[in-house]
């Protein structure tokens, strides 16, 4: 089909057909894996928090060829329900409530894979770290900014191999477009524009009255942690609505800064904002807003001028300037996206960072930017994941491979942008932000957001 015909829609289904042709496939051709001097070393892997995420991280560890030794859930039914989906590849597991009991007792683990609610990444993290487990975990790599910041220098000092789940960071386009925009294919960058459809979780309110029995299986008090403690209510946070909750997760922003800020804030070497900028509604409530607008403002600093980034949620899309083609190109404007403008052109890497075309000045369409003219002399400089996976690429550093791409260092640099606007978006107002002292300017009140205080006994 002529590039011109594709659909965007065509394009996605195709790439998923690809990517599950790739993740089913048995990987024969990794000798790393099945041969050579690291044929003997299969990690033994935990796996601490069993929701849907998990489900597919176990799938990759599967086709990879490591072993799962345990499997730890504050919910009985979740280890159950995994342990029923994966059959003969779990029997050998054993079951755990306590992250805690499990690092003490599991003597031959080798590395841990954390896919829990986000009020729970630091301190499980910072555990598995510390008894010297290599370790991957899902995004947002941490609930707020100080444990960002504890949690990067942890694991700097340490000598584990860690990776950051911000799966589209392992794509091949994702490489390549971080190559395009430093060899300067688009010409400097002043703005990305980043979009997310409404979101299905709890938003724009305060935490509903009474409560519920809590289910058979289920320790209600372990699920809530470090986070305040509040009473159980049937589908409002266990199991996945607790993503909309600010004492659980951060909403889309926390979501998805992940992955759709990784590209700018790696290509263009982005430290932190000094202005954050929010509208919305409605600001300042227990829970994410139903749709805001923030702009993340950084100055300008050797080699690079001012950039920011603008992040809008709930239905807004950026202005019709800025998404100039895409109708041309692909139909429509898609439902999500990440445009990067340049003075010579604008970059559409998707929300996950995932893709990669472009289309410079006086073009009427974006292309494929991986064979668009403006990168023919561009040679790579970045290397590849194996197989374009992510789970993958940090098995293989845990065995004594090549660095991972999205170590927590990095990976917690761009969850920490992303928290220091949920702060802005908790207070309801525009902050000035002190990135290195990670303070609010003049509001104290916000100290509390950036460092919030964990409940007494779990940490």
């Amino acid at each position: 089909m002529p590039y011109g015909k594709i659909t965007r829609r065509t394009f996605v289904v195709r790439s998923s057909k690809a990517a599950l042709a790739v993740l089913t496939a048995p990987l024969l051709c990794r000798p790393s894996l099945f041969g050579g001097e690291l044929a003997d070393k299969r990690l033994n892997i935990a796996c601490i928090g069993l929701g849907n995420q998990m489900q597919g991280l176990i799938t990759e560890i599967k086709t990879a060829g490591q072993n799962i030794v345990a499997l730890c859930d504050v919910d009985a039914q979740r280890i159950s329900t995994t342990q029923k989906s994966f059959g003969d590849f779990l029997s050998g597991a054993k079951f755990y409530r306590d992250y805690r009991e499990l690092l003490k007792r599991e003597k031959s683990l080798n590395a841990v894979v954390v896919a829990t609610p986000d009020h729970w990444h630091a301190s499980i993290c910072t555990a598995a770290i510390q008894a010297e487990k290599h370790v991957y975990c899902e995004k947002p790599l941490t609930h707020s900014v100080a444990e960002t910041r504890q949690l990067r220098a942890l694991a700097k000092k340490s000598k584990v191999v860690t990776q950051t789940g911000n799966q589209g960071a392992a794509s091949p386009n994702f490489r390549r477009s971080m190559e395009l925009i430093q060899a300067g294919a688009i010409g400097p960058v002043g703005e990305i524009h980043i979009w997310h459809p409404p979101h299905g979780w709890p938003c724009g309110v305060d935490r509903p009255t009474g409560e519920d029995p809590i289910p058979e299986g289920l320790d209600w008090d372990f699920w809530l942690g470090p986070a305040p403690l509040r009473p159980y209510k049937n589908g409002q946070y266990h199991q996945i609505n607790w993503r909309g909750w600010y004492d659980f997760g951060g909403g889309s922003l926390a979501d998805f800064c992940c992955h759709s800020f990784s590209l700018p804030v790696r290509a263009l070497n982005l430290d932190y904002p000094n202005e954050i900028k929010v509208s919305g509604t409605p600001l300042g409530k227990e829970s994410f807003p139903t749709n805001c607008k923030l702009q993340f403002k950084f100055p300008a600093r050797a080699g690079r001028g001012h950039v920011s980034i603008y992040f809008y949620t709930g239905g807004e899309k950026p202005p019709a300037n800025v998404t100039a083609g895409m109708e041309e190109t692909f139909g429509e404007v898609p439902r999500t996206g990440c445009m990067l403008q340049g003075g010579l052109g604008t970059l559409s890497a998707g929300l996950w960072n995932n893709e990669c075309y472009l289309k410079l000045n006086g073009e009427q369409k974006f292309r494929d930017g991986t064979k668009h003219e403006a990168g023919k002399n561009i040679p790579k400089s970045l290397p590849r994941a194996p197989q374009g996976r992510h789970v993958l690429e940090w098995i293989e550093a845990c065995q004594g491979g090549p660095k991972t791409f999205s170590p927590f260092e990095i990976g917690g640099h761009v969850t920490e942008i992303g928290a220091a606007g949920i702060v802005a978006l908790r207070l309801g107002r525009d902050i000035e932000w002190d990135g290195k002292a990670m303070r609010v300017s003049g509001v104290p009140e916000a100290d509390a957001l950036v460092k919030p205080v964990y409940r007494k006994g779990w940490v």
